[in-house]
């Protein structure tokens, strides 16, 4: 049996950029961190995923989320607001990595309870780092909830 530090753990990432999709993979491989990174391009399509609609029947449910702010069709805002009122989803652990620094954007995200806000670092780097230290702090030293 695997240890709990070691299990594979279920990841949606909500991202419409694929350059920082493709940069959190690698962090997260660089780091070790076992994991099965599902991707959702817009808030409609991260909504679908966890509520397992249409095409999503199958998807896992995810250990984390990693929620972009700034998407297409249905902000990450509206998202995080949708899944902390719904009682099946509301205890995911959200982490929002966006590029917004704006203090409005970070109030009004803690006002509805994510459990974590980062503004993605421009030098490449830098965002590898931070992104392996969530996967570190989140999938190895925290407890998450029961699925």
């Amino acid at each position: 049996m695997m240890s709990e530090a070691a299990r594979m753990v279920d990841i949606l990432m909500v991202e419409d950029n694929p350059h920082d999709v493709r940069l959190t993979m690698e962090a997260f491989k660089d780091a070790g961190v076992p994991n099965v990174l599902s991707v959702a391009k817009d808030g409609e399509e991260a909504l679908r995923f966890l509520r397992r609609e249409g095409p999503y029947l199958d998807a896992p449910r995810p250990d984390l989320i990693l929620l972009d702010l700034n998407l297409p069709r249905k902000s990450g805002r509206e998202v995080l607001e949708e899944i902390k009122k719904d009682p099946d989803l509301k205890r995911i652990p959200i982490v929002v990595l966006t590029t917004s620094g704006n203090e409005e954007d970070i109030r009004l995200a803690y006002e509805l309870h994510v459990n974590a806000y980062i503004t993605k670092p421009m030098d490449l780097d830098h965002f590898i780092r931070i992104v392996g230290a969530v996967g570190d702090f989140w999938l190895r030293a925290a407890v998450l909830p029961p699925k």
